[in-house]
């Protein structure tokens, strides 16, 4: 089995700005819990009256003037969380959300003010909750290594998860020799244990797995399970004793594969807020049609949210001909020219934001 249009998970994941409908709208496996209204965008859309959208993978921030100026951040690209109430114009206290992101190297910075009179700090609970349950259910998105995963010889299930088989005799080829272990088939993942050593251990969400397949290796017919490009794209390769029934193991995980994708399981339910659960975010579609050359715009908008330049680790200077110089490397998108009208236009939007 092997589907390369699975629906890669990016919701969670990354930073956008103003995309277009096909992307605003919820993915499978991705619910409302709450909506806010009004909500200004404070850093980049200062009095514009929109509605904030609260998802159990990301926030959502929709302009109420123009549609299409959006933004699109995933709770794993979350640094930092804070709720402040601030004074306005009319020496009215509203309240402000402050999150701080990373995303491909680079910090941004968000503040998402209400606008209702006497607002409460309560208006952000949801958001603060949902985040919490997001943070501490990782286990359901991500492929983990050495993880506590049994109690006293037992897989420990997650909520909502479904033990389905338990395998012996299933051999972990990843070394010269193999490691004897326990394989665990439930509705959201394949966990594998070392029979030797309760630490040695892999859990591997269906999330993250693109294709399961029987190939034939010098231990004889294994079965081998590739992960994503976001886990690593690994190759992971177990043979069953006894081997004829490698074949049953192979359908019956391509089988609870298929299922989850028809419904993916994220990690947690909580209390929706909402009445219209079914309710989607969109984007007017004569605004989409509409053909802008927004490119320089597009550096305007990133430069009102960007906090600094994050070095990675073993990043070495280029030579950049236009300066004659060697230079820490640039955001992705950018040029010389730009750095010139961003920093600038930096400088600008913290003196708006000032009262």
């Amino acid at each position: 089995m092997q589907n390369p249009t699975l629906d890669a998970l990016w919701q969670d994941s990354s930073v956008r700005f103003d995309i277009g409908s096909k992307f605003i709208r919820f993915r499978s496996g991705e619910f409302l819990v709450d909506k806010l209204h009004p909500i200004e965008d404070t850093k980049g859309n200062l009095g514009d009256k929109g509605t904030l959208w609260i998802t159990n993978l990301r926030l959502i921030w929709i302009s109420g003037n123009t549609r299409r100026i959006n933004l699109s951040i995933g709770y794993a690209c979350i640094l930092n969380i804070n709720t402040k109430t601030m004074q306005n114009d009319h020496r009215r206290q509203s309240d402000a959300l402050h999150i701080m992101t990373k995303f491909s190297g680079i910090r941004y910075e968000f503040i998402f003010t209400h606008l209702a009179l006497n607002s409460s700090i309560q208006l952000f609970a949801a958001f603060i909750a949902v985040y919490k349950a997001y943070d501490t259910s990782r286990m359901y998105r991500e492929m983990k290594l050495r993880a506590c995963l049994l109690d006293n010889k037992k897989l420990m299930l997650l909520p909502t998860e479904k033990l389905y088989e338990e395998i012996d005799g299933a051999w972990n080829l990843s070394s010269d020799q193999g490691n004897l272990g326990r394989l665990f088939v439930t509705n959201i993942r394949v966990v594998w244990n070392s029979t030797m050593n309760v630490n040695f251990n892999i859990s591997i969400p269906y999330l993250h797995v693109t294709a399961i397949t029987i190939r034939n290796s010098k231990f004889g017919r294994a079965l081998a399970i590739e992960t994503s490009k976001q886990s690593g794209a690994y190759m992971l390769g177990f043979r069953i004793d006894p081997p004829e029934k490698v074949s049953v193991v192979q359908k019956q995980l391509c089988s609870l594969h298929q299922l989850y994708w028809k419904n993916p399981i994220f990690g947690f339910e909580t209390n929706r807020e909402v009445e219209n659960n079914d309710e989607q975010p969109s984007i007017d579609e004569n605004e989409e049609d509409v053909t802008i050359d927004n490119s320089g715009d597009q550096k305007d908008v990133l430069a009102a949210y960007l906090v600094d330049k994050v070095t990675e680790p073993n990043q070495f200077p280029v030579y950049n001909e236009e300066l004659g110089l060697a230079i820490e490397p640039l955001p992705p998108g950018y040029k010389i020219s730009d750095l010139w009208m961003v920093f600038s236009k930096t400088g600008e939007d913290k003196l708006s934001t000032i009262k």
